[in-house]
């Protein structure tokens, strides 16, 4: 379960546009460790089962198997019909996302950065924040994982949402309740939050 944080709100401004700063954080945490690279780099060099990994990375079936759960719980790998594949758009959207803030003047320490930097460590959400502004500062971060125009099943939205805290369905209802999120028969949609123009 997500706890708030109980923290006080001295930043009010944190509900005002928020860039995806922390989505190249997380994806830059997943491959800094060795083995995680080792077994990204394997899929990406074309090993499409667990045994063309092993061989490849020569890595113990434990550390194997490890690094390997982490990447595919942060979105990095995933598998089709042909076994393992590479996200490589989330490296895209992570290289375009830090695009758009150098090219829009984004600067590290500005109030949105300081809320993302205390509820998020290693690209995970630790907790909820309790003040509202702190908390649709969160959400709207959140919220800027999902297309606008495009819906989703909500197992997409569950997966989507897993990547930054366990408690998924709390995060959607949250994202729903304040209007980021809309849903209707199974289907859901971002309404809301900031975009990059």
């Amino acid at each position: 379960m997500l706890h708030h944080s109980g923290r006080p709100e001295t930043l009010a401004s944190c509900m005002i546009h928020i860039m995806q700063r922390n989505h190249g954080d997380r994806l830059l945490g997943l491959l800094a460790e060795p083995a995680r690279l080792r077994v990204a780099a394997a899929v990406i060099l074309g090993a499409k089962t667990r045994d063309e990994v092993a061989t490849q990375t020569g890595l113990g079936p434990r550390t194997l198997a490890t690094a390997l759960s982490r990447l595919v719980d942060g979105g990095l790998i995933g598998e089709d019909e042909d076994g393992f594949i590479f996200d490589i758009d989330e490296l895209r959207d992570a290289a375009r996302a830090a695009g758009r803030r150098r090219s829009e003047g984004g600067r590290e320490g500005s109030p949105e950065d300081e809320v993302l930097s205390r509820f998020f460590k290693g690209g995970r959400l630790v907790s909820m924040p309790a003040a509202r502004a702190k908390r649709v500062a969160v959400l709207n971060h959140l919220a800027q994982e999902f297309e606008p125009g495009h819906y989703y099943e909500e197992r997409e939205v569950n997966r989507i949402l897993k990547r930054y805290h366990d408690d998924y369905a709390t995060l959607r209802r949250y994202l729903v309740d304040e209007s980021f999120l809309s849903r209707d028969a199974g289907k859901y949609w971002r309404t809301g939050g900031t975009v990059a123009s």
